[in-house]
């Protein structure tokens, strides 16, 4: 991080707009570390677990638009504390009312994906702040509050054996109230928020090709990362009859490695280009993914290949980040919540279809090898855009930032 970087924003701001998605990020994917417990307590099947830990990134992914809108409106701060008060009071709910049947545990996983929208605030409130030249930067180290899952698989299944997973729910109200205050007086919106929209307007990037491409991106390297960090503990249970607790540590490693690379996927980006990073990154995760497709025959190999895979996913999150701000600075709140929800898409798509893999065909090989795919088209499609994206809207950035 160089000198220009440090004085062109507001520090304090960024290291707020972090800390909200952290923690955020760590109520959204709680019930991947809590699924083994509770699908043990509820009797649930392997594809109602799939979608119990997925339910809540489909509707982060649903949130994360009205946030875009939001953000826009009532700009980020505000669209921000509005938010994390819908989560502290939907857990304090959860926990007082508990959680008896897998209709509950959807109906919760709907709440805390206002959590998992805090994307599409954190991102915006810290973007609107720095130019060009180091968006991918900023945008990393807000981004890189991913690690709020490190967090979950670390605490939640341990605090859960101790007292009770509905119990976790509640206490996880108490973090998400701390940050509340710290965000309250660090946040400050940018001067140079663009104007609100008519919903007609935020409509209309999605007559543009780009978005679409952008959110494509996103939905693998975004989705990737999360639909394992919600799905790891339960697949390392379940596949190597691993505790609930070490198959938490398990995830939280392969998380924290893709949560650690954001900022300097963003950093790289910034440096090479978003399109030659995604490039690799693309190779990487696709190759990762079909070799833990086969079932490898220890965990520790097992979590040796998913490291890799969040490694690349997460650079690839944040080279995605570098590249939209330079396409849609003055869109930024709305494309940030459509990009945001097609990531939570992908997401949701993995999870889902691992569980439904393995109730139908007894493994989880087909939804890695599925997903795999999607990596590969999503590297074919950046082949296939990148010398149009170079010599338009990427050359008129040249000089101050990289495509």
């Amino acid at each position: 991080m160089n000198k220009s970087f440090l004085k062109a924003g507001h520090l304090p701001t960024l290291f707020a707009a972090f800390l909200y998605f952290d923690m955020s990020f760590m109520a959204w994917v709680i019930l991947g570390p809590l699924g083994v417990l509770i699908a043990k307590d509820l009797g649930l099947s392997p594809a109602q677990k799939g979608l119990m830990v997925a339910v809540p990134v489909l509707a982060g992914a649903f949130f994360r638009v009205i946030n875009g809108i939001l953000v826009d409106h009532l700009g980020p701060k505000r669209t921000g504390l509005l938010a994390q008060a819908v989560v502290i009071a939907g857990l304090i709910a959860v926990w007082y009312f508990g959680v008896h049947s897998f209709n509950a545990t959807l109906l919760t996983g709907a709440i805390l994906g206002v959590a998992g929208a805090s994307f599409a605030v954190a991102l915006p409130l810290a973007s609107r702040w720095y130019p060009p030249e180091h968006q991918g930067t900023a945008l990393g180290l807000a981004g890189a509050g991913n690690s709020g899952t490190v967090f979950a698989s670390l605490f939640a299944p341990a605090l859960a054996v101790a007292y009770g997973w509905n119990n976790v729910l509640g206490l996880l109200a108490i973090p998400l109230a701390l940050t509340l205050c710290v965000y309250t007086v660090l946040a400050k919106d940018s001067p140079e928020c663009p104007p609100a929209k008519s919903l007609a307007e935020y409509l209309a990037v999605l007559k543009i090709g780009d978005a679409w491409w952008f959110m494509f991106f996103y939905s693998v390297t975004f989705g990737g990362f999360v639909g394992l960090a919600s799905s790891l503990t339960i697949y390392f249970n379940d596949q190597y009859g691993l505790s609930p607790i070490t198959a938490g540590y398990f995830t939280a490693a392969c998380v924290f490695a893709g949560s650690l690379v954001r900022p300097i996927g963003g950093a790289v980006a910034d440096r090479i280009g978003g399109v030659r990073s995604l490039t690799v990154m693309y190779t990487i995760a696709a190759s990762a993914l079909v070799v833990v497709s086969f079932a490898l025959p220890q965990a520790w190999m097992a979590l040796a290949v998913f490291v890799v895979a969040m490694l690349a996913l997460g650079m690839g999150n944040g080279a995605v980040f570098q590249l939209v701000p330079q396409r849609f600075r003055r869109e930024i709140g709305v494309m940030t919540g459509l990009v945001g929800m097609m990531g939570g898409v992908g997401g949701f798509y993995l999870a889902s279809s691992l569980g439904y893999s393995k109730q139908l065909t007894g493994g989880y090989q087909a939804g890695f090898l599925l997903f795999a795919l999607l990596a590969l088209a999503a590297l074919v499609g950046l082949t296939g855009v990148k010398r149009r994206w170079r010599t338009t809207w990427g050359a008129a950035a040249l000089g101050a930032a990289r495509v």
